[in-house]
């Protein structure tokens, strides 16, 4: 539909409201009137050899037909314009409806696949959280075996070199020992030898 046709159709309906409202006050408005008033004073009188909305080179007998201009009155034509309106509107209303409802379509399509690529976003950060968590628990567990392992090994150590000193000192007690019991020999073959050289330097009885 053209800027025109469609600012013609919206005076059409503008007028159609005011004689409405005229009509349901006053009671000389009829009704049945209204429909041609309102075409006259938008659209003007009726032009000779001329159909309204199908311009300038459009004549009757092309539009209605040669027997259809003869024996259509002026009232029948204005009705007809009316209807074609109507029928005009009424197709403007459920284009426009099936278009909104196909925006709605649309925007909910779109608002659905929002919330799926939201809830993949969830689960893809929860699954990453989880791996970084399983991570590091994994390198926390591994640390504390190492230091387990070098607290053990530190201790293995320790006791190596206590049993090592104990070896040691069991070691110098025993070469402790041994010269002790040396020197008591040599303590006991002195004294043997002192008694027998006292023994020899007795004159003979």
């Amino acid at each position: 539909m053209t800027p025109e046709a469609t600012e013609i159709m919206e005076k059409l309906e503008d007028k159609k409201a005011e004689y409405e409202a005229i009509a349901s006050s006053d009671s000389s408005v009829h009704i049945d009137d209204i429909d041609n008033r309102i075409i006259t004073e938008v659209l003007g009188p009726e032009r000779y050899g001329r159909v309204r909305f199908q311009g300038s080179f459009v004549n009757p007998s092309q539009y209605f037909g040669s027997s259809s201009q003869q024996y259509m009155p002026l009232g029948s034509r204005a009705e007809a314009e009316v209807q074609r309106l109507r029928d005009q509107m009424t197709q403007m209303q459920a284009t426009t409806t099936e278009q909104i409802t196909q925006l709605k379509a649309e925007a909910t399509s779109r608002e659905a696949e929002v919330q799926k690529r939201y809830e993949e976003l969830q689960l893809q950060l929860k699954a990453d959280a989880a791996a970084r968590e399983a991570e590091v628990q994994k390198k926390y567990e591994e640390l504390q075996q190492q230091l387990k392992a070098d607290a053990a090994a530190r201790e293995a150590e320790a006791a190596t070199r206590e049993a090592e000193a104990k070896a040691r000192e069991v070691e110098a007690a025993t070469r402790e020992a041994e010269q002790r019991k040396k020197f008591d020999e040599l303590q006991q073959q002195l004294q043997s030898m002192m008694k027998m050289f006292q023994q020899s330097q007795q004159p003979p009885s």
